[in-house]
């Protein structure tokens, strides 16, 4: 695996060299600067993953610094060393695009922990490009794909200097939740909790309890004083799932948190004060909702304040690919497999689906033929049955060399001896002769002969069912 490369800027030589020895000691590339000049040209010509940058320099301060590094590229992450003295001048800088900030004296376990959750977040974000989110943020659209991750960088960076409400809005299955994590924590706001809400799952009866808490006996059942999840996500993120299903009388009490915020507690008398990001996500037509009178304009517009669009995948054909090698390397990891690719009779099958259930589904899909496949990469045959009968695809089975004297041979199956040549006949003899072979040769095992043969377990039973195979007679 590559190492990491770190940039460490500071004018004090010790403190540069004790960094740069605890990030050696944890297999990171180090390389040292004195100062913000310095630093941005050695950023132009090496483009380290993280920059550690200390806030008081010569020639160039570590404010403007910071601002410069973003605008060259601002995937780059950056972590700000400042005295205890300047804390405040450190958490400015977070809301300029810094990742977090480590007072001095640096703490060698400080430092490496902070350093692998930037590694997460920046992680989360190469995740949220391959939802191709579409932001328009001051009149310009920044459009993400899993080839241009310099522009989700940016509506990253963008979206952590303001804390303004986010709507994502996509099919089911498109990342809404995967997008609304990534900003969270990228954000001023990542070392706070991210509360994820589904306002589908919520009885409507329950629902202001759920979000605002209530005291003890405010309703029947209220038998001691619960927080609700605003309160409980004080500092951090409210995500907000399925908002167009909110009832119409809680969209009013969440518009008036929004406006005022602060809400009160059922059965309560006094009001508590919010400060919590909400960000927003449906997969409803919210603007003919609107028309309707089941969602409030008002809402919408409090809400809509950054509009992020997640593109389903059949609007994106050309990143299925992409998208497949990333889940391959991802399930490789995940299951210790060794799998090198897709062929193409499977990538062309892909191709041909419309994916209803968008990502969500094609991740299943990838997970399904890792368990199936026995071979070095992902084959048609190792495809759900359903996306097979979806795509009207019928890969050709694959059946083991003449070396097994179980094999046999079918070159008779299509001759025409004695009958007329009808396709139906001679196509439900050779399927049926091929799976009595297989059978034969794995010893009437029903799992080893699906995933050897390459016949999908589903297909395999119905087949054997159809043609009254008892796979038993072949055990001995």
């Amino acid at each position: 695996m590559k190492k990491r490369h770190v940039l460490v800027v500071d004018d004090d030589t010790e403190l540069r060299t004790t960094i740069s020895e605890a990030l050696l000691l944890n297999n990171f590339e180090v390389t040292q600067a004195t100062n913000g000049v310095e630093a941005l040209r050695s950023i132009a010509v090496q483009r380290p993953d993280f920059v550690m940058l200390d806030v008081n320099m010569p020639e160039m301060d570590g404010m403007e610094c910071l601002s410069r590094i973003k605008e060259l590229d601002p995937s780059i992450i950056v972590i700000i060393m400042t005295a205890y003295s300047n804390i405040e001048d450190a958490v400015r800088a977070t809301k300029e695009g810094a990742y977090n900030y480590l007072p001095k004296p640096i703490k060698h376990n400080e430092l490496v922990d902070m350093v692998e959750k930037a590694l997460e977040a920046q992680k989360m974000v190469h995740s949220m490009a391959f939802s191709a989110p579409v932001v328009e943020l001051d009149r310009a659209q920044f459009v993400g794909s899993s080839s241009e991750m310099q522009k989700i960088f940016g509506i990253i960076y963008k979206l952590a200097k303001v804390d303004t409400s986010v709507l994502i809005r996509g099919e089911s299955g498109t990342g809404k939740e995967l997008v609304a994590r990534a900003i969270h924590f990228n954000s001023a706001r990542k070392d706070e909790k991210f509360v994820a809400i589904n306002c589908s799952s919520i009885p409507e009866t329950l629902f202001e309890s759920e979000l605002f808490g209530h005291e003890k006996g405010a309703f029947t059942g209220a038998t001691q004083r619960q927080i609700g999840k605003f309160q409980y996500a004080e500092g951090g993120t409210i995500f907000l799932d399925e908002i167009g299903d909110l009832p119409l009388a809680m969209q009013v009490k969440l518009l008036r948190v929004l406006q005022e915020r602060n809400f009160i507690p059922v059965g309560a008398t006094r009001e508590i004060d919010m400060n919590a990001r909400i960000i927003a996500a449906t997969n409803r037509d919210l603007e003919a909702m609107i028309k309707d009178g089941s969602f409030r304009e008002d809402l919408f517009y409090r809400l809509n304040v950054i509009p992020i669009y997640l593109p389903p995948l059949r609007e994106r054909k050309d990143d299925i690919e992409k998208l497949v090698h990333h889940f391959i390397g991802k399930f490789n990891q995940l299951h210790g497999n060794t799998i090198s690719g897709i062929t193409r009779e499977a990538m062309d099958t892909l191709l041909k689906h419309n994916w209803p259930g968008n990502i969500r589904e094609l991740e299943n899909v990838i997970e399904h033929s890792f368990v199936i496949e026995n071979g070095s990469e992902l084959s048609a045959a190792s495809l759900p049955e359903t996306l097979l009968e979806a795509t009207k695809t019928a890969p050709a089975p694959v059946f083991g060399g003449a070396e097994n004297n179980n094999d046999v041979s079918f070159a008779g199956v299509l001759s025409n001896e004695g009958g007329d040549l009808d396709y139906r006949t001679h196509k439900e003899r050779f399927e049926r002769d091929f799976i009595i072979a297989a059978l034969k040769k794995y010893k009437g095992k029903i799992n080893q002969t699906a995933l050897q043969a390459n016949i999908p377990k589903k297909t395999l039973l119905r087949k054997l069912q159809k043609y009254g195979i008892n796979p038993e007679e072949f055990r001995s």
